[in-house]
């Protein structure tokens, strides 16, 4: 049995936990709102994020970073991208000893374009830190949570922490694999948050099957692309972090990513989406983070360029399909130039 300091309240965060508690592991959920920590101990509910679920009564909310960190075996971050460096600030205050680092976050940093590992590895000294490791791949934390069959991965540049990781979550509900391909795995899982925006605003416009699948099929396509100028295994992207993680957030309407975009199709402000939604959509961040990195490093990505222009400079969602449809004919087989595949 360990201790895992579960860090971030939120659905994904309990649903995590729920699965720790089945395995008989010690967890600690931390969260800021005493109001939904104290539901969590009394009621052993989430009502806010995971209504009619019943938590297990072994597992501890608390409010209190401090308590819930002390005698981790390992710390899970499951916080939106945008909180990781405060919450990681506020982590190497209160422990004293390497501890392995988990995170089941997915998106990229804009402006200095890091993954979650790398952000986690330039805020947290090498001396307080035993490993990194992604735990990403498609699985709703609604589903997760009723304990439905769920495959996802678990990957580290350390083999033996992405095992013990793997040791941790995985039972008969939960199945988990290796890839020792970070980079893949969290490009994969952070850029199908772009892409779900886009699937869900052709559902909002009114379109069918025929588009999805274009849409889904050609931004694998990008993902790719950029995956493997940044060092990924293209394989990785026909994988549970890749093709797998795309099929579940761009056909469900669990995935935040694919409402907010359903909700922009239908004519809606970013700003009322954002409002009615009352909660985080990592991939308008992402798409920021995904534009600017393609631009640097000279990788062509057209459905992440309209988007980014349908987010942040008032495109039309009607002028962004125009754009795809209208661009200059291509080969769809793209040729890469890969050195290794096993690396």
């Amino acid at each position: 049995m360990a201790k895992v300091a579960v860090l971030g309240s939120g659905s994904w965060g309990t649903a995590l936990s729920i699965v720790l508690a089945d395995n008989d592991h010690k967890v600690y959920l931390w969260g800021r709102s005493e109001e939904q920590i104290k539901d969590i101990n009394e009621n052993h509910e989430n009502k806010r994020y995971l209504p009619n679920v019943n938590i297990p009564e072994s597992i501890v909310g608390s409010t209190s970073l401090k308590e819930s960190l002390v005698d981790a075996d390992a710390i899970l971050l499951v916080v939106p991208t945008k909180a990781m460096r405060s919450v990681l600030k506020d982590i190497i205050g209160n422990i004293s000893s390497p501890t392995i680092f988990i995170h089941a976050s997915k998106g990229i940093e804009p402006e200095t374009h890091y993954r979650v590992s790398e952000i986690i590895e330039e805020e947290v000294p090498h001396n307080l830190r035993a490993a990194v490791v992604a735990l990403s791949g498609p699985s709703h934390a609604e589903e997760v949570s009723m304990r439905q069959p769920t495959t996802v991965t678990s990957s580290s540049l350390n083999t033996e922490a992405a095992t013990y990781v793997q040791d941790l979550f995985m039972n008969q509900h939960f199945r988990v694999y290796t890839n020792p391909d970070l980079i893949g795995v969290e490009i994969g899982g952070s850029l199908k948050n772009i892409i779900a925006i886009g699937a869900g605003m052709t559902n909002g416009l009114g379109f069918g099957d025929n588009a999805k699948a274009a849409l889904m099929t050609r931004g694998l396509a990008e993902i790719a692309r950029l995956g493997v100028k940044l060092g990924a295994n293209p394989l990785t992207f026909a994988g549970l972090s890749g093709l797998g993680d795309l099929i579940v957030t761009c056909t469900s309407v669990h995935s935040r990513n694919w409402r907010a975009g359903n909700m922009l199709g239908k004519g809606k402000a970013l700003e009322e989406v954002l409002e009615e939604m009352g909660m985080v959509v990592e991939g308008i961040r992402t798409t920021k983070a995904a534009y600017q990195l393609a631009k640097q490093m000279g990788v062509d990505m057209p459905i992440t360029k309209v988007l980014y222009d349908v987010l942040f400079h008032n495109k039309t969602p009607e002028d962004a399909v125009s754009e795809l449809m209208g661009r200059v004919k291509k080969h769809e087989v793209e040729y890469l130039k890969i050195d290794k595949l096993d690396t």
